[in-house]
């Protein structure tokens, strides 16, 4: 196992991996990984590479699948087999790692579709109901949208475990973790209560530096990582005042840099020390050729003056208006686009 991550690992963090490719699974299990989400571009991108035509084959041909069908079938079965590589972890843990994160319908949300809100959270527990039935170690995806957020009590009172996704600001984070427990609480036991909060940092420090260029350079680029270290804070003295069996739990994604500037591990480096970090394959494998040591930061947040400049200056509800809508759009266009992947499969399948 790599060094770096061995004291990244050392620290307090648990390593999950941002794919379901069953290489890199087989790869980062070595490195350490006891976790793993999915998305749609991750499945585009598996499907690109041709190693699942027989697969899709058998769905569209045997089965009678209609590409939609054949795409969730497809994701059914790859979410699945990457299960089955981390269930010794869930099973070690009792349950409380070793999860990997199946993302329902991202079209929910699309603006182009417009869904009423009804039926938009209606769809939400359903399919949360239909995709975690039968599986241990299969975390449910919903992102923190008024519909998303609408649905958790119920997905949480049928003992789902959840990935609270699309979280940018406190608002949000406190919006899912009370609808959340509010459903936790009509379930007959807590033993196997299990949910997370998927916090997103680089692309905050994208939006800043975009939209709120009079940061100073102390403040600038920090945003994400405060953000991140304060909802942490939050997360932390909720759940001691709440204590349940399992842990609750922050996940800190989009931890890869967007600036060619940035070493790859500055926002893993930053959050280093407690809960879960879902890094991508390239920021993983750029840490392991290091040879850097990790230590607990997450705790450590910024000098006070930069700490207030950066309440003063940002206006965290227009940054979540603005990362929402991108948000949502990132989600919907690489489902249309694995649909439409799918559909010229079948073609040329056929």
């Amino acid at each position: 196992m790599s060094h770096a991550l061995t004291s990244l690992i050392k620290s307090g963090t648990k390593l999950w991996l941002d794919s379901v490719d069953p290489d890199l699974i087989g790869a980062n299990l070595t490195l350490g990984a006891t976790g793993a989400t999915s998305n749609p571009i991750i499945i585009s991108d598996l499907v690109k590479t041709g190693r699942f035509d027989s697969q899709l084959a058998a769905l569209l041909r045997g089965s009678g699948h209609t590409p939609n069908e054949a795409a969730w079938a497809l994701t059914d079965q790859v979410v699945s087999a990457a299960q089955v590589s981390f269930l010794p972890v869930w099973q070690r843990t009792l349950g409380d790692d070793g999860y990997v994160s199946f993302e329902v319908d991202p079209l929910l949300e699309d603006p182009a579709v417009n869904l009423p809100l009804e039926e938009r959270v209606a769809r939400y527990v359903a399919e949360g109901r239909r995709w975690s039935s039968g599986h241990q170690n299969r975390m449910i995806k919903v992102p923190a949208t008024p519909a998303g957020l609408a649905a958790l009590p119920e997905l949480a009172a049928q003992g789902t475990p959840l990935n609270v996704t699309l979280i940018f600001t406190m608002r949000q984070y406190i919006a899912a973790r009370d609808a959340i427990w509010h459903g936790a609480q009509q379930l007959a036991s807590l033993d196997k209560f299990k949910s997370v909060y998927s916090i997103f940092v680089s692309r905050v420090d994208v939006y800043t530096e975009k939209h709120v260029p009079t940061l100073t350079p102390e403040a600038q680029g920090q945003v994400g990582i405060l953000n991140a270290q304060q909802l942490w804070q939050a997360n932390q003295t909720f759940w001691a005042q709440h204590p349940t069996p399992l842990k609750q739990e922050i996940v800190f994604a989009s931890t890869g840099t967007k600036k060619p500037s940035d070493p790859p591990w500055k926002y893993v480096a930053a959050l280093a020390g407690s809960d879960i970090q879902t890094n991508p394959p390239a920021t993983n494998e750029a840490i392991s050729r290091s040879d850097k040591v990790f230590s607990r930061t997450v705790n450590l947040l910024p000098p006070p003056e930069v700490v207030e400049e950066i309440a003063r200056k940002v206006d965290m509800n227009q940054l979540e208006q603005r990362l929402m809508a991108e948000g949502i759009q990132k989600f919907a266009d690489p489902q249309r686009a694995l649909l439409e992947l799918i559909a010229e499969k079948a073609a040329q399948l056929a």
